[in-house]
C-alpha cells in the first residue's frame, strides 16, 4: 500500500526529532566523560589518590585551581566550613559541577561595568580602588602581581581584553597540564576515578579464545553472511561503539543462609593449625593484613576457615570488625614466590565464618587474607571526647586507665598470632612494624627480658602493659606516644576499634599436621588482585557487551557479597563508567554510586565488590558497565 504525503511528512519529522534526541544524548554523555577526566585529572595532580581525602583549605584550593577555577577565599570557605574535616573526591566532584569556571564573555561584561566609556582600559589607580576596597578585598600586593605582567599593561592602564585572555588560556593550560601528568604517569593512570579499598591493578591475560561461557544477545545485523566478513568491535573507541551490559541479581534476607561447611571442632581426629591476623586500615583507604605460609607434609583432605576474631567485649562497646567480610584465598608455590597458582578460596560460609574443604598435594601454599573493604573503611564520625589513657594516684605514680588496659588487653590478643598467651618477637615486630615503622633487634629483645615479666623468651600480657606504663612515664603522662600507636592500630580516639578487623584462620588436615606462620604485614599483592579476579572469572556469570565482544563483565555472588570484574581483550585501554543507580539497599566499596575504571589492554580488573546495607532486608544489585571510551 502507498503512503499519503501526509504520513511521509509526519514520519520523516518524527525521525528528525529522534536523531536529534539521540545526538544530544551522545553530546551529554561525552562532556560528562570530559567533566569526570578533569576531576580526576585535578584530584591527582595533588593527592596521590582517590581515595585519600582533601584535608584542609590549602589542598581544597590547589585540587579547584588545578582543575581551572580560581576560587576566592569566600568559596573555599563555603564548602570547608567550620565543621569540616575532610572531603572526598565524590565531594569534589560536586564542588565543580557548581563552580562552573568564568567565561571570557562573563569577564568582559563584568569589566565593561566598570569601564563605562568601552575603551578596552581601566587605569590601575582604579583597579587597586576596586580590588582592594570592594567584595573580597585584594591585598596591594595581590593586585601589584597582576600589573607587573607586562604583555597586558602599557601607560598605567590595563588592558583587560587580554587580561581576560590570559585568564581564560591559563584556566585552560590547568586543566590540561593535570591531564598530561595523569597521562604520562603510570602509577597515577592506574587510580581510579571512585574510592576503592584495595589496590586494583591490571592484570595481564595471555591472548585467548572468547569463553564458551559467555552469554550475549544475538543481534542479526551482526551475523555475517556467506562470503562476508564480520566488522571487528572497536572498544577503543565510545563513539564507533556505545555498548553497555546490564547486571541484576536480587537477594532476599534468606539468601545470607548458610551453605555446607565442616567446621574444625567437627573434626577430632584430624591434626589442626591455627593462627590470627589483622586487617588495618590505612590513611588512604588501603588495607594490610598478615599473608601466611603453609606447608604440608604429604597429601591432604584439609579444612581451612577464616572468620573475625570474637574479642572481650566490654559493656557499651560496639564490635564493628564482627561484621566485616572475610576470605581466604589459597595459593600454591612452585618453583619461585613469584610464580604462584590459585588453588582456591573459601567460599563456603556458616554465619560469620567462611571456609573451604578440598584436597591438597604436599609442599607450600600462601594464604592471603582478604576482605572488600565494604564494612571496613574510612567513616565521617563526630569526636566526642577523648579517652584517657594514665592517671596519677595518691602517690603520684602514673597508672593505665581501665580503659586503656581494656584496649590493650584486646590488642594483646589480636597480635599474640598463635595464641599461647606469649608475644615471641617474631610477634612482637609485626607490632612494632605497625606502630613505630621499625623492628626490635635480638640486643633490644634482651634488654626487654631484663625490665619486663617474659617466660621461655617471650613478654607476658603483664610485661606488655608494663612497656606501655614505661612509654607513658618516658613522657611524663603525655599521652601522645600512646595515641600513635592505638590510632595506628585502627583505635578510635573513644577507644573503640574501627578501623581495623582481627581475624582467625584454622586449618585441619586428615592425613597430616599442617604448619602455618605469618611471613608479612602488608597491602595486597598483585598475586591476591590476580587471584580475586581469576575467582570471579573462573565462577561468575560472563557477559559480553553488545557489539563488543572484547569487553566482558563477569558478576560472581558468594554468599554476603557480589563482586564483578570486567576483562578487556582488546589492544586498547578502555574506560568504563558503572552505574549503580537502581541498586538497592546496597553498598559499594568504591564508596560512590556512580564512577569509571580503567582497564589496560589484555588485562582484567576487578570492578567492585557490594554488600547489604542491612542484612535482614532484601537487596537488589542492578549494575550497568557502559563504554565510555
Amino acid at each position: 500500500m502507498a503512503s499519503s504525503p501526509e504520513n511521509n511528512a509526519s514520519f520523516s519529522v518524527q525521525s528528525v526529532t529522534c536523531s536529534e534526541s539521540s545526538q544530544a544524548k551522545k553530546s551529554q554523555h561525552a562532556e560528562e566523560v570530559i567533566f569526570y577526566m578533569n576531576c580526576r585529572a585535578a584530584y591527582l595532580a595533588v593527592l596521590k589518590s582517590s581515595l585519600e581525602n582533601i584535608k584542609s583549605k590549602e589542598q581544597l584550593r590547589l585540587v579547584l585551581q588545578q582543575a581551572g577555577r580560581n576560587p576566592s577565599q569566600k568559596t573555599i570557605n563555603k564548602y570547608w566550613t567550620s565543621q569540616t574535616t575532610a572531603l572526598n573526591f565524590d565531594d569534589f566532584c560536586t564542588i565543580l559541577k557548581k563552580e562552573k569556571p568564568a567565561t571570557k564573555m562573563e569577564l568582559l561584561e563584568a569589566f565593561a561595568k566598570i569601564d563605562t566609556d568601552n575603551t578596552g582600559y581601566i587605569l590601575h589607580d582604579e583597579l587597586y580602588k576596586i580590588l582592594t576596597m570592594r567584595g573580597e578585598k585584594m591585598t596591594w600586593d595581590e593586585v601589584s602581581a597582576i600589573i607587573k605582567q607586562a604583555n597586558f599593561n602599557c601607560s598605567g592602564k590595563l588592558d583587560y581584553n587580554k587580561f581576560c585572555d590570559m585568564y581564560v588560556t591559563t584556566s585552560e593550560q590547568c586543566c590540561r597540564a593535570a591531564r598530561e601528568k595523569l597521562e604520562g604517569d603510570g602509577r597515577l593512570r592506574q587510580q581510579q576515578f571512585g574510592s576503592q579499598a584495595e589496590t586494583s591493578e591490571g592484570v595481564t591475560l595471555p591472548v585467548s579464545k572468547p569463553s564458551p561461557r559467555v552469554s550475549r544477545k544475538t543481534d542479526p545485523k551482526l551475523t555475517p553472511t556467506k562470503g562476508e566478513s564480520r566488522t571487528p568491535s572497536r572498544p577503543s573507541s565510545a563513539q564507533s561503539c556505545k555498548a553497555s551490559v546490564s547486571t541484576t541479581v536480587s537477594m532476599g534476607a534468606s539468601s545470607n543462609s548458610n551453605t555446607k561447611l565442616i567446621e574444625p571442632d567437627t573434626m577430632k581426629e584430624w591434626q589442626c593449625a591455627q593462627s590470627k591476623g589483622c586487617f588495618y586500615l590505612e590513611e588512604d583507604g588501603e588495607i594490610i593484613s598478615h599473608k601466611y605460609k603453609l606447608h604440608l607434609p604429604q597429601r591432604s583432605t584439609v579444612c581451612i576457615t577464616i572468620k573475625p576474631l570474637n574479642l572481650r567485649q566490654v559493656a557499651e562497646k560496639p564490635c564493628h570488625w564482627l561484621s566485616v567480610d572475610t576470605a581466604l584465598y589459597i595459593l600454591k608455590e612452585n618453583e619461585t614466590e613469584e610464580n604462584l597458582q590459585l588453588v582456591s578460596f573459601t567460599e563456603q560460609h556458616n554465619k560469620e565464618m567462611f571456609g573451604w574443604k578440598g584436597e591438597l598435594g604436599s609442599g607450600i601454599y600462601w594464604l592471603l587474607p582478604f576482605t572488600t573493604g565494604c564494612r571496613l573503611k574510612k567513616v565521617k564520625s563526630p569526636v566526642t571526647g577523648e579517652a584517657k589513657l594514665v592517671y596519677r594516684g595518691e602517690d603520684g605514680e602514673l597508672a593505665l586507665t581501665k580503659e586503656f588496659r581494656a584496649a590493650l588487653l584486646d590488642i594483646f590478643e589480636t597480635i599474640d598470632l598463635d595464641g599461647n598467651g606469649l608475644l615471641s618477637l617474631e610477634e612482637y615486630n609485626f607490632f612494632e612494624l605497625r606502630t613505630s615503622g621499625e623492628k626490635c633487634d635480638t640486643e633490644a629483645w634482651a634488654v626487654c627480658k631484663e625490665n619486663f615479666d617474659m617466660k621461655k623468651n617471650e613478654l607476658t600480657r603483664q610485661g606488655f602493659m608494663d612497656l606501655n606504663l614505661m612509654e607513658a612515664n618516658d613522657r611524663e603522662g603525655d599521652p601522645c606516644d600512646l595515641w600513635v600507636t592505638l590510632l595506628s592500630l585502627g583505635y578510635s580516639k573513644a577507644l573503640e576499634m574501627t578501623e581495623a578487623c582481627p581475624f582467625v584462620i584454622d586449618i585441619c588436615a586428615e592425613k597430616c599436621r599442617p604448619r602455618m606462620k605469618a611471613v608479612s604485614l602488608e597491602a595486597g599483592s598483585w598475586q591476591l588482585n590476580r587471584a580475586v579476579c581469576k575467582s570471579v572469572v573462573n565462577k561468575g556469570e560472563a557477559k559480553a557487551m553488545d557489539g563488543c565482544e572484547n569487553i566482558i563483565v563477569y558478576t560472581y555472588r558468594a554468599g554476603r557479597r557480589i563482586t564483578s570484574a570486567i576483562e578487556n581483550k582488546s589492544e586498547n585501554k578502555v574506560i568504563i563508567r558503572v552505574n549503580n543507580e537502581q541498586s538497592k539497599n546496597c553498598q559499594s566499596n568504591r564508596g560512590l554510586t556512580v564512577f569509571a575504571v580503567e582497564v589496560a589492554p589484555k588485562s582484567m580488573m576487578v570492578s567492585q565488590h557490594v554488600m547489604p546495607l542491612n542484612e535482614q532486608e532484601e537487596w537488589v544489585y542492578n549494575c550497568v558497565h557502559s563504554l565510555v571510551r
